[in-house]
């Protein structure tokens, strides 16, 4: 996560500038959550943005408090 905060993370992270940490979900099984991150990856940008809207209005940055 730390490496996203400071541009060194995906080549998404960087070219796009992604230093928020906004949304996330959690799942039981790894399989799982690539099974979800594939169908998501398939999204349009629009819903992508109402999902996070749903759950961080504020966009919140969700790192600033992590370890409290």
């Amino acid at each position: 996560m730390e490496e996203h905060r400071v541009g060194l993370g995906s080549s998404f992270v960087r070219k796009y500038g992604v230093h928020r940490f906004v949304y996330f979900e959690e799942y039981p099984l790894y399989a799982d959550a690539i099974r979800r991150e594939t169908s998501l990856k398939r999204w349009k940008r629009e819903w992508k943005l109402d999902l996070i809207e749903k759950h961080n209005p504020k966009w919140i940055d969700l790192l600033e408090n992590w370890h409290k």
